[in-house]
Formats: C-alpha cells, sequence, structure tokens
C-alpha cells in the first residue's frame, strides 16, 4: 500500500481527527468525571499535554527517517530480531484495541437502543465494514473520513448549541474536593484512551505526500488541538448539565440529547447523535484494522498486501466475542489494564526510538562541528 499510495497533508490531519474522536467523544466524559469529579477536564488538559509531547515524538521520527516506515528505523536501533519482538506484542496490542472498539459499539447499541439484538450483530457488520473500507486502501481511506469526520463535527456542535439552555455553570464547583489524587487517576484513564494511540500514526505518517515541507506538522497540530477543544466542550458540558448525578450515567452525552425539547418540534434527536458517534467508531476501527494489516504485510513481505485483511478482521471479531465474561469485565479492563498495556507496549518503544535518534543526530551535529 505504501508504495502505491499516497494522501494530501490535509487528508492525513482529517484521518488523525478522525481517529483521536472516534468513541472518544461519548466514552471519555463519563468515566472521567467518575473518576476526577468536576476536576475531569484538568485530567484531560494533563493527558493532552502527554499526548501532544507524543505526537511530536513521532513527528519528529517522521522527519527524521523521511521515506522510511516504522519498522526501517526500528530495526537499526533494535536490530531485525528486536524490531520483531517489539512488532509482535504490538500487533497482537492492536487486535485488542480493535476488538474493544467492536465491544464498545455494540454494548453502546445493545444498552441504548437495541436491547433485543445480540451484540455479535453489531460487532459483525461493524468489522465488515471496516474491512471492506481498508480493502479499498488510504486513498479512499482519506478521501472517504474527510466527508464523514465533518458530518460528525457539524452534528456535534448542533448538539451543544441546542444544549446551552440546560447548562448550570455553578455544577463546576468544587473543583477539588478530594484532592489532586482523583485527578491522576483521570489523567491516566485519559492518557490510555485516546491519547497513547497517538502512536499508532508512526506508521501512517509516511502515506502523507509532502512530509518534508512543514505543513504537515502545522496540520496534524492544528487537529490534534481541536481534538482536544471538543473533548473539553464535551466533559465541561457533561458536568454542567448532570452535575452530581454525571457519575452514575455511562453514555452522558447519548442522555443529555435524550433532553434536548424544543417546543415539542425537535425532539428525539439522540437517534441522530448515536449514529454520528457510531461513525466516529467505525472510523477508529477502519484506522486501527489498516494499521495491523500493513505492519503484517510489512513483516512477512507480501506481494499482495491485501489477502490479510479478512482474515484479521475475522479473528478479531472473533475475540471480540470471546474474550470477555461480560460487560464489566470489559470494563474493568479498558479502565484499568488497557492504559498501562500501551504505554508498556507501545509509548516506552516509541519514546527510546525517539531518544536513541536524537542522540545520534545530535552526536552527527558534534562530529560535523568537530570536524
Amino acid at each position: 500500500m505504501k508504495d502505491k499510495e499516497t494522501i494530501s497533508d490535509g487528508q492525513m490531519a482529517f484521518i488523525f481527527l478522525s481517529f483521536l474522536l472516534g468513541s472518544a467523544i461519548v466514552n471519555i466524559p463519563s468515566p472521567l468525571i467518575a473518576s476526577s469529579g468536576n476536576a475531569a477536564w484538568l485530567s484531560l488538559l494533563i493527558a493532552f499535554g502527554i499526548g501532544l509531547l507524543l505526537l511530536c515524538c513521532i513527528l519528529f521520527l517522521n522527519r527524521q527517517y523521511a521515506g522510511k516506515i516504522l519498522m526501517d528505523y526500528s530495526q537499526k536501533i533494535f536490530g531485525k530480531w528486536g524490531m520483531v519482538l517489539f512488532m509482535i506484542p504490538f500487533v497482537l496490542m492492536l487486535i485488542l484495541m480493535l476488538s474493544n472498539i467492536l465491544l464498545d459499539v455494540g454494548f453502546f447499541l445493545h444498552n441504548t437502543m437495541m436491547r433485543s439484538t445480540p451484540v455479535e450483530i453489531f460487532h459483525l457488520f461493524m468489522i465488515i465494514v471496516a474491512a471492506t473500507t481498508v480493502y479499498e486502501g488510504i486513498e479512499v481511506i482519506g478521501r472517504m473520513f474527510t466527508m464523514l469526520i465533518l458530518f460528525v463535527l457539524a452534528v456535534f456542535f448542533i448538539f451543544v448549541l441546542l444544549i446551552i439552555p440546560l447548562l448550570h455553570p455553578e455544577y463546576l464547583l468544587p473543583l477539588l474536593p478530594d484532592g489532586w489524587k482523583p485527578v491522576f487517576h483521570g489523567t491516566y484513564l485519559a492518557l490510555g484512551f485516546p491519547y497513547a494511540e497517538v502512536i499508532l500514526f508512526a506508521f501512517l505518517l509516511p502515506f502523507a505526500k509532502n512530509k518534508n515541507d512543514g505543513k504537515l506538522e502545522k496540520k496534524m497540530f492544528i487537529a490534534m488541538f481541536f481534538n482536544g477543544f471538543l473533548l473539553l466542550v464535551a466533559i465541561l458540558v457533561s458536568i454542567m448539565v448532570l452535575g452530581p448525578s454525571g457519575v452514575d450515567i455511562k453514555y452522558a452525552l447519548f442522555y443529555i440529547a435524550t433532553l434536548i425539547d424544543i417546543q415539542d418540534v425537535l425532539t428525539r434527536i439522540e437517534a441522530v447523535v448515536a449514529m454520528s458517534w457510531i461513525i466516529g467508531s467505525y472510523m477508529k476501527a477502519t484506522i486501527v484494522l489498516f494499521v495491523i494489516n500493513f505492519i503484517i504485510s510489512q513483516l512477512f513481505n507480501l506481494k499482495d498486501d491485501r489477502i490479510l485483511i479478512f482474515p484479521v478482521a475475522l479473528l478479531t471479531f472473533l475475540f471480540s466475542v470471546t474474550l470477555y465474561n461480560h460487560e464489566l469485565e470489559f470494563v474493568e479492563t479498558v479502565g484499568t489494564v488497557w492504559p498501562l498495556l500501551i504505554t508498556i507496549v507501545g509509548v516506552f518503544p516509541i519514546l527510546i526510538i525517539t531518544l536513541v535518534t536524537f542522540l545520534k543526530q545530535k552526536m552527527k551535529k558534534e562530529n560535523q562541528l568537530g570536524s
């Protein structure tokens, strides 16, 4: 795929925004409010700062190793087998991530709108559509996601405008009744999902056409800050509408959407809001599946880089229906295990590669100055 297809810098930024928003905009407010209370927005800002640092790392690597993919320069640093030992757990982690996305969509639809429908049906349709999109390639993904994310953003901003009469700014206080410990717990949650997941774009940035003129970096930072702004608005809206009761509501924004009633004319818009969030989850699932297939294709040097898309999709579907015994186990794993797993398997190796690359560059400059 890499040798045949490229997308523009703007399309890469839209894909990045689609990935970061994904299902985060519906899933982030409730667990952050439950763990950090009214200071949930502080937890988000701290996690956003760490995510911004990770974005700087992958943009730095993309500039230093222009035209090369992560497997190429990680092999230079760790050696061939070191690179393989890095990639194997990384791929397994991505398969777990994709399974969790399917489960999240299934549980959301089952708990809110279609209680009589088995969650496996939602998993199956979601993974089929995602696999079909990946099969079409990165160029189709870039064009399609640009339009879809604009629809998601339009729905979100209309939702925020309609909910303004229900806002109660006084619910933002008290800010830190239990100190900073709950804030850091919320930071741990927000870092694991979605900001540590920024590292996936270390595999996607080489698909951008113009990555050495500075425009890609600028657009990626704009997308990152815009994402932070949207999630911050989502959390603040959840707090100002629900107040103390927000800790007991799982899908805060969906519940808030059910409260919108304008002169008995504009009501029950939660279905449209839910549709936009499902589209966001679909886009995120597609990106994760694309990265999984790309890594495996490069590791095994496959001539047909699309041959494993549907087998991987089937494997992920089977994981999604067998991985957890019940929903509470899924929620506990995502909230406690996932942030630690992605930090160890994904973030630390990227930081090591960045540090080694920076030191090598610094030594090289010193040697040039000395000679």
